[in-house]
């Protein structure tokens, strides 16, 4: 997919700053905030933000809690959970809490590409849906 508009969220600036620049050799659209609240604030001014990388451990509003906000505001925008400090039970909570999927610090940049993909690809599949079902509304339409 080209041109796929992500939000890096992590409190590390060097980490932020270097996976940006990877990133954005890869033909990715990135912007990058340090705080859960301000991921929150970027979502709310940037409706065409389709993917999130989200750190798990950040001061302030964490990345589960910043995951639970995402997607209660913003339901269809996918989120890929991001940790150096990862255990399996905060990996069970955020997916069950609806993250597309949780990789681990360092994570291989390739990896990270093809999990972006798959994520934007499953938020323009459910958009897609959407957008059918008030067709057929419109139009009176029954399946």
């Amino acid at each position: 997919m080209d041109n796929i508009k992500l939000l890096l969220v992590d409190d590390e600036k060097a980490f932020l700053d270097t996976i940006t620049k990877r990133l954005e050799k890869r033909d990715l659209k990135v912007s990058a905030v340090y705080s859960g609240k301000d991921a929150l604030i970027r979502l709310e001014n940037d409706k065409t933000i389709e993917v999130v990388i989200l750190d798990v451990k950040m001061p302030g509003i964490d990345g589960i809690q910043t995951l639970i906000e995402i997607k209660k505001k913003f339901p269809l925008v996918e989120v890929i959970m991001l940790t150096g400090h990862a255990t399996v039970e905060t990996a069970i909570d955020g997916m069950q809490i609806g993250a597309f999927d949780y990789l681990m610090k360092p994570c291989d940049i390739d990896v990270l590409v093809a999990k972006v993909n798959d994520a934007a690809s499953k938020k323009k599949g459910h958009e897609e849906k959407i957008m059918e079902a008030r067709i057929k509304e419109i139009t009176g339409r029954r399946p």
